[in-house]
């Protein structure tokens, strides 16, 4: 049988069929493996040279007509069925579609996309970490040895493994200060750069405590870098954060990672008095803080002696509680609908 006989009959067939299904039989039958078209190609080499060409180009033409037959009855069937769609009664196209559920971008990650675009607008890098990390940067390069006292005050998961050469055990990230230290490993001082994710302690949870929470480090690092950098980039935050001027102090603190450290508190945006967010103080805590341990430059790989630089650490988690005035931190990992829909 000719190309041409086998391209009628492909018409034929194809103008009557009745489905979907009986279409696919036919393209199946025609251009599908071990179908039609592909037994003329596969019989070219038997033929005389002189007819190899013809042969060619007739098995081509057959294919492109059996598809463009194909995809034209596809098109009458579908406009067939949305023909009887619309006639019916029971249809009525002027009826509003179904609307979906609106959706909005959790509590954490708004917070976060915040501060992300505030600390951008100041020339800081925005970094990531793993949060399964490794024993030397989670605690040995910040200066937290093995037997260091500050070791008890994380509850930390360890992973068991055996996977881990040289460098010790994993752990589940206890906070987002291992960054600090990535950081240094990477970039040329001077350097801005935050870091916010996530962190996992072995806590018990409670209305303040969860063993999944938020947090963002910060990181500043270049030459003369001293507390007054660190105030004035903590005030410059908070008027955005806020939409204005806020009282910081700092209180002394010990962090392993930073000499000398601080707390640093906030004057309460919610009250002139006291409040029960502030407990009465009118001063809020907000982040540990403090000029980076010369130790911890070290390990990152920067020279002490002629760079410095300030750290501070941001709870997210406790950020959002704030500003939303959430009594329980569990809401925020819960994934209860409910409550997200209100954000």
């Amino acid at each position: 049988m000719d190309t041409q006989t086998h391209e009628q009959t492909a018409r034929e067939r194809i103008a009557s069929a009745a489905d979907e299904a009986e279409l696919r039989a036919i393209e199946r039958e025609y251009t599908g493996k071990g179908g039609v078209v592909a037994e003329l190609l596969a019989a070219i080499p038997t033929l005389p040279p002189t007819e190899r060409k013809a042969a060619g180009q007739g098995a081509n033409a057959l294919k492109q007509a059996v598809n463009a037959a194909l995809e034209a009855r596809r098109a009458e069937l579908d406009e067939a069925r949305l023909a009887v769609e619309l006639a019916a009664t029971d249809f009525d196209a002027t009826v509003p579609a179904r609307s979906l559920a609106p959706g909005s971008l959790h509590p954490i990650t708004q917070a976060a996309r915040r501060l992300e675009e505030i600390f951008s607008s100041m020339g800081y890098h925005v970094l990531d970490g793993p949060e399964v990390e490794l024993d030397h940067y989670n605690f040995e390069a910040l200066n937290i040895p093995k037997d260091h006292p500050a070791r008890d005050m994380q509850d930390t998961f360890f992973v068991a493994t055996d996977a881990v050469a040289g460098d010790g055990r994993l752990v589940m990230r206890t906070h987002t200060s291992p960054v600090q230290v990535r950081a240094m490993e990477r970039l040329e001082p001077p350097f801005r750069a935050i870091a916010p994710g996530r962190v996992f302690r072995q806590e018990t949870t409670d209305a303040t405590h969860e063993h999944t929470f938020h947090q963002m480090e910060g990181l500043v690092v270049g030459e003369g870098i001293s507390v007054a950098h660190l105030i004035g980039t903590m005030k410059t935050f908070l008027r955005e954060v806020f939409e204005r001027d806020l009282d910081v102090r700092l209180r002394p603190g010990y962090f392993p990672f930073v000499e000398p450290g601080f707390e640093l508190d906030a004057r309460c945006p919610f009250c002139e008095s006291g409040c029960r967010v502030c407990k009465g103080t009118r001063w809020i805590e907000l982040c540990p803080c403090g000029l980076v341990h010369p130790n911890v430059l070290r390990a990152g790989g920067i020279d002490p002696e002629r760079y410095s630089g300030f750290a501070f650490g941001l709870g997210l988690s406790r950020l959002v509680m704030l500003r939303y005035g959430l009594d329980d931190i569990r809401h925020l990992m819960g994934a209860d609908v409910r409550f997200l829909e209100q954000f």
